[in-house]
């Protein structure tokens, strides 16, 4: 069945294309070098990030599945430790930032061991100046902030001020420990309920753009 004809070819064109890499979670995990992320996505999914007390252990991104009683399992990616300057790309900081730019929500998470580099209010003001310089998206996407290792606080007068302080910005606070487990049945309780809602509204929505990615629609901006 040899063609019988043939046509000329065309000239061709070429171009250069870069393609970058995102992943795609529902919730990002965002946090100073040693914050607890990696022991956290470890304590509640069967990811097994390198887990070490030196900063930037975690060097790529790390998912984690969480399998839930009452819903589908939800995703959750931990970047490598966020530092000052990282919206200009400071301990490579676009390459990690780009990871959540998809994601539902985010949470912050905060030592507030008395061990980190800076007290608490200081790194929630750095990470939130940081979302915000990198992309106006970021700092808009709904967001739950964790005080970690509350098992090593003896002053909690101060973790009090601290949550206080947080909630009058409008935020939503939980206070957790991977290693006695406390608050982290609550705070996945909470991130299913809203991932569940999001992914419902996404579905129901008759207006929404068919385009359009779900992380685009959060019922906390309602």
């Amino acid at each position: 069945r040899a063609p019988k004809f043939h046509q000329q070819g065309e000239s061709g064109s070429e171009c250069w294309v870069q393609l970058e890499l995102k992943v795609m979670a529902d919730v990002g995990l965002v946090g100073f070098p040693n914050s607890g992320k990696s022991t956290f996505i470890s304590i509640i999914s069967k990811a097994k990030p390198k887990i070490d007390d030196y900063p930037f252990t975690t060097l790529v991104p790390q998912l984690g599945v969480v399998n839930t009683k009452n819903f589908d399992p939800f995703v959750i990616a931990d970047i490598p430790g966020i530092i000052e300057g990282a919206h200009n790309g400071r301990g490579l900081g676009h390459r990690f930032l780009r990871h959540i730019e998809r994601t539902k929500c985010l949470i912050i998470m905060l030592d507030v061991s008395g061990f980190s580099e800076k007290p608490p209010k200081e790194e929630y003001n750095s990470l939130i100046r940081e979302l915000d310089l990198y992309s106006s998206k970021l700092i808009k996407k709904s967001r739950i902030i964790v005080l970690t290792k509350i098992d090593t606080v003896s002053d909690f007068e101060e973790l009090d001020n601290l949550q206080l302080f947080l909630e009058s910005k409008k935020e939503n606070v939980f206070r957790i420990s991977s290693l006695s487990k406390a608050g982290i049945p609550e705070l996945i309780n909470f991130l299913e309920t809203f991932v569940k809602k999001d992914r419902n509204s996404f579905i129901e929505d008759p207006k929404r753009d068919k385009k359009s990615t779900p992380s685009e629609y959060s019922i906390w901006n309602d």
